[in-house]
C-alpha cells in the first residue's frame, strides 16, 4: 500500500483541495475524491496526476 496526495483547483468544490490516493500493487485502491465519476474529470489537473499514477485512459484526447 503507497499513499500518495495531489493538490489542485477542484471545479466540484470551487476552491483548491488536497486529494489522497492509494494505491495497491501499482492500481488505484482508494481516493477521496469522485475520480472515475466527476463531470470535471477532464479538465481537472488533480485527475489528470491520479490518471497518470493509474496508467488510466478515462479522458483520452477529443473527450
Amino acid at each position: 500500500m503507497t499513499e500518495h496526495f495531489f493538490s489542485g483547483y477542484c471545479r466540484c468544490l470551487d476552491g483548491s483541495r488536497m486529494v489522497e490516493v492509494v494505491t495497491e500493487d501499482g492500481k488505484l485502491a482508494e481516493c477521496d475524491c469522485s475520480y472515475g465519476d466527476c463531470k470535471f474529470q477532464c479538465q481537472c489537473t488533480i485527475a489528470k496526476e491520479i490518471g497518470e499514477l493509474n496508467s488510466d485512459e478515462l479522458c483520452r484526447v477529443g473527450s
